[in-house]
């Protein structure tokens, strides 16, 4: 199990990103949400947000931060999620039974162009979780492994 931080932001993840490169060194791999139709053929881009970050990865070291744009606005307490990546479909499924109880659904575990089960749920406490599995394929396309 890997978790790493997921950083939202308002239509200015580009710039965010080109900061942290300065600061940390190394290059983000970036995904823009005109990029998507490649991937997943009946998606719509949200209009005006073509240019968005869909999805960003950078590494820090020996660990990676994640981010991207999101279409509706994002409050400054809720810029911030917990990415865990899991072993199993089953494993992803587990532990979002447990977490969504008392807590707020926000996408059931599905496959999707980006991974094999990918959920998300705000706990009871407010925590927002991304929960994924992704087979090697989606792994090497994701990240460049």
């Amino acid at each position: 199990m890997k978790i790493s931080p997921y950083l939202y932001f308002n239509g200015n993840a580009a710039e965010a990103i080109a900061l942290y490169e300065r600061a940390f060194g190394g290059k983000a791999i970036v995904m823009r949400y005109r990029d998507v139709g490649s991937y997943d053929k009946s998606y719509t881009v949200p209009k005006g947000t073509e240019d968005y970050v869909m999805h960003a990865n950078m590494n820090l070291g020996s660990e990676m931060i994640m981010c991207c744009d999101t279409p509706e606005k994002t409050n400054a307490g809720d810029c911030v999620q917990l990415l865990v990546m899991l072993e199993s479909t089953e494993r992803v499924k587990a532990i979002f039974a447990t977490l969504k109880e008392g807590g707020i659904v926000v996408m059931e575990p599905q496959k999707t162009f980006w991974s094999e089960c990918f959920c998300s749920v705000k706990d009871k406490f407010g925590v927002c979780w991304l929960l994924s599995y992704e087979n090697a394929t989606q792994k090497s396309q994701t990240y460049g492994e």
